[in-house]
């Protein structure tokens, strides 16, 4: 059975109880539920992975390169990780980079990613729904397409919560 990699820093952890208003309801077991859900048809089971050590998230992207693809929210290391970066950078396989917040209508230095430019594509600011996009895009990429295939319609599958951020001047 293939596999893809969630890989989330720092943080990320404590979804659901973080700053909700900035990261949405959705907890981390909620997402990988949800990545789960959109992989299924594939056959792919996702293995999930959170730290907000930089060095074990190195560790697991050197340990998953037999996966058929990753989605990557890396946090703040977006604009530090350095070493993660160089991780990723030998990664063999496509990846997604995701934010569940619009990283550019925050703090300045959130604005630039050391990480994004080595990703397959990058998604932010939808909340969890990014995670799902993220994996429709890694399927698309898998099947040799360059169309993300439509979700299936269901009834079981929860609307994400998809946080808003007050306009900063």
């Amino acid at each position: 059975m293939s596999a893809i990699l969630l890989l989330n820093g720092p943080n990320l952890g404590i979804l659901g109880q973080r700053e909700p208003e900035v990261y949405g309801t959705d907890t981390l077991a909620d997402i990988e539920r949800a990545v789960g859900e959109e992989v299924a048809g594939m056959g792919w089971k996702v293995i999930s992975f959170q730290s907000d050590s930089e060095g074990d998230l190195v560790r697991a992207v050197h340990a998953n390169y037999a996966t058929v693809g990753a989605i990557v929210n890396p946090g703040a290391l977006m604009v530090a990780g350095w070493s993660l970066r160089d991780a990723l950078a030998n990664y063999p396989r496509p990846w997604i980079e995701v934010h569940l917040s619009n990283v550019w209508a925050r703090e300045q230095w959130r604005h630039e990613s050391i990480i994004a430019p080595l990703a397959s594509g990058v998604v932010v600011g939808l909340g969890s729904l990014g995670y799902r996009l993220g994996a429709r895009a890694l399927l698309a990429t898998a099947a040799g397409t360059e169309r993300v295939p439509a979700a299936e319609p269901s009834a079981t599958v929860p609307q994400p919560t998809v946080p808003t951020l007050a306009a900063t001047a």
